[in-house]
């Protein structure tokens, strides 16, 4: 299992990450075995937020009664979960008060049965976000040990640089949407200035080039997904040319498809962490194969190429 550096700090994380999004309505015996699967192939870092489930903290709730861990089995895995997003019949909305980000991770805390969460990530940028009271919430929680790093997710370049600014902690992760046909973070330089390129346009501020710059690890959600939530590429006729490239190169490494499409991102030498929400722990299996296949560069662009981005 290839490791990467989590942000700037000394420690390595498994490229692999185990997305436990989906596993509200599981028995505890499939959760069990969903994790196991994640353990035997090295993934150690389990991904949760406070909303997955359809209602607070019911995943991580889940999760904690299914495998029931002692000090010793939590001490061996990295936990990180989410906060920010309000659930509401009304009106939709985030909220980065000082008051409900302590208010969620503390509620984490209690529905995983720990006594620390180790990456607390900002779940969607909150357009009323005071600075400040992240960074107050930030210090709060880790000068009380009950948060390790702290990271954000869906952030652009700017709003990661204006809560650096008060922020005292650095911010070690950015959780973003990347998969082959969902690539806006790669595929605009390629295209970078080309005038009537769908392609070209930057939706992002050159988000994967200033979380290298600033030493912070890219989290990839949604690894297999077409679009945002819109269904998997993988064996879809609509990306027939982009399947049959990931048969082939399947079967030249002696892999799944699925693997080749986890191994096109790992490849990547932004050195991201791939987020597999899953409950199939084949699914797992396959990623965690995907990760250490050194696709070449011809490879990589002809997935890049096949999955419809141009090459100029």
């Amino acid at each position: 299992m290839k490791t990467v550096p989590l942000g700037s700090t000394t420690l390595s994380v498994p490229s692999i990450v185990a997305g436990m999004m989906r596993i509200a309505d599981l028995g505890e015996a499939a959760v069990r075995s969903l994790v196991a699967a994640a353990l035997d192939r090295g993934v150690i870092f389990f991904d949760h937020a406070d909303i997955y489930g359809g209602a607070y903290h019911r995943c991580e709730d889940r999760f904690a009664s299914a495998l029931d861990w002692g000090p010793a089995e939590r001490a061996e895995v990295i936990l990180q979960t989410k906060c920010g997003i309000v659930l509401s019949q009304s009106v939709a909305h985030f909220d980065f008060s000082r008051e409900h980000i302590v208010a969620s991770a503390e509620a984490s805390l209690k529905a995983l049965r720990t006594d620390y969460i180790d990456v607390l990530l900002l779940h969607r940028p909150d357009a009323l976000v005071e600075p400040e009271e992240v960074a107050a919430a930030f210090d709060e929680l880790e000068s009380a040990g009950k948060v390790r790093w702290f990271g954000v997710s869906n952030h652009t370049p700017g709003q990661i640089a204006l809560l650096q600014r008060y922020v005292r902690q650095p911010i070690v992760a950015n959780q973003v949407q990347l998969s082959l046909t969902h690539a806006p973070l790669v595929s605009q330089g390629v295209a970078m200035n080309m005038l009537e390129e769908e392609q070209a346009v930057s939706r992002d501020s050159g988000l994967v080039d200033f979380c290298r710059l600033h030493d912070i690890t890219i989290q990839a959600w949604s690894p297999y997904q077409s679009g945002f939530f819109t269904g998997v590429f993988l064996g879809d006729p609509q990306y027939a040319d982009l399947n049959r490239v990931l048969d082939r190169l399947a079967d030249k490494y002696g892999v799944s498809p699925t693997s080749i499409a986890t191994a096109w991102i790992t490849r990547h030498p932004a050195k991201m962490q791939v987020v597999i929400g899953t409950t199939k722990p084949d699914r797992i299996a396959e990623a965690a194969a995907g990760s250490d296949i050194p696709l070449t560069r011809h490879e990589w662009y002809e997935l890049f190429q096949a999955a419809g981005h141009i090459v100029p």
